[in-house]
């Protein structure tokens, strides 16, 4: 009833290949953007409101981590999703990018941040191209163990050569505040804000890339790459740019890491757990899907908080007392349940459940 097409003619090809060709996706669409970008900090700011939630940690808890691994989710999903090439290197990619930032802003004076994200995810893509060059000749399982081999050669990297964190004794490098035309971006509300437009320019450039040509090479190589290349499409090229444009996406989720989130990483912090916590996001949002990486991404960084203020209270209303660490074992073995029940019933994830639920809300009531 709510959601029907009835009505809504589709009279020239600009119409038909809108990204949101109903009307009601494209106002759900605002609706989610005018309360992402306006009421959240309105509310923020409110007395009122402000004083009854704790926004500070919405913002540095849940909502600035949840854009930056929809990110780097969408980078491996670009990888991953669309061009059919495992990998396993997600938090090395990232951790180029945090630590190219780090140097640009250091050793180039006046440097904007915005032109620093770009070099560093320029340097992600070429670390991604270089590591992708075994993609031409292996794949699957063997592809897999090849980009595992770059996140720990990245990491190791780090940590052997000083100059990559300034020589600092530890290892650990300190962001420098975000500053973007005399602006400093300091406060929880304006580092979201700051996350938000960069993610959401990104989440718009990635789904019109997966619907052009590119996209459709990407795709084609996905589903059999002898028939693709057969027709035309080239190997080399299509493969490498996948790599380029996954590990670009990357590079900047790590720079935002850094940031916007953090403030202060090391080398530890994009171990391998992180590669995989990425990975599980696509698995469980959704391969092949942009809008699977949003909601990838907040099941994963809701779920642990979830089982901490509802799980947590229930098990000691019940007179059960759980160890220490039982919540953070509790979270993994979710995090394996559902990943192992996602492959079996459902491979597409999340946004298949989502795509499902809009087609049986088109025929609703009406039972076909």
């Amino acid at each position: 009833m709510f959601y029907r097409e009835a009505g809504q003619f589709r009279t020239t090809y600009a119409d038909d290949q809108q990204i949101f060709p109903i009307r009601q996706d494209r106002i759900g669409m605002a609706v989610i953007l005018v309360v992402a970008f306006l009421l959240i900090p309105i509310a923020s700011v409110t007395p009122g409101i402000s004083g009854a939630i704790d926004f500070n940690y919405w913002y540095s808890g849940i909502l600035i981590p949840f854009l930056i691994f929809s990110l780097a989710a969408l980078g491996l999903n670009i990888l991953t999703g669309y061009a059919g090439q495992l990998s396993l290197g997600t938090a090395g990619f990232m951790a180029v990018g945090a630590f190219a930032t780090y140097n640009f802003m250091l050793r180039i004076d006046g440097l904007p941040i915005l032109v620093a994200f770009v070099l560093a995810g320029l340097c992600a893509a070429l670390v991604g191209i270089l590591f992708g060059l075994p993609s031409l000749r292996i794949k699957g399982f063997y592809l897999a163990v090849a980009t595992l081999a770059a996140q720990f050669f990245i990491v190791w990297a780090l940590v052997k050569f000083g100059w990559f964190s300034n020589y600092s004794s530890s290892g650990v490098i300190t962001a420098q505040k975000i500053q973007l035309f005399g602006y400093v971006f300091d406060s929880p509300v304006e580092r979201y804000v700051f996350v938000l437009s960069i993610v959401s320019v990104m989440a718009l450039a990635a789904k019109n890339m997966v619907r052009s040509s590119i996209g459709r090479a990407w795709m084609a190589v996905r589903d059999m790459d002898v028939a693709a290349e057969v027709v035309g499409i080239p190997m080399m090229k299509t493969k490498l740019l996948a790599f380029a444009i996954s590990s670009f996406y990357c590079g900047l989720a790590g720079a935002l890491y850094a940031y916007a989130y953090l403030g202060t990483v090391e080398p530890a912090a994009f171990e391998l757990d992180l590669s995989f916590r990425v990975l599980f996001m696509v698995i469980i949002g959704g391969v092949g899907s942009i809008l699977g990486c949003f909601l990838g991404s907040a099941f994963i960084v809701l779920l642990p908080i979830f089982l901490e203020v509802i799980a947590l209270p229930a098990a000691e209303a019940m007179g059960i007392t759980p160890p220490p660490g039982a919540i953070s074992n509790l979270t993994l073995i979710l995090f394996g349940v559902l990943i192992v029940f996602f492959l079996i019933v459902e491979p597409n994830g999340l946004a298949r459940l989502w795509q499902i639920a809009k087609e049986k809300l088109r025929l609703w009531p009406f039972p076909h």
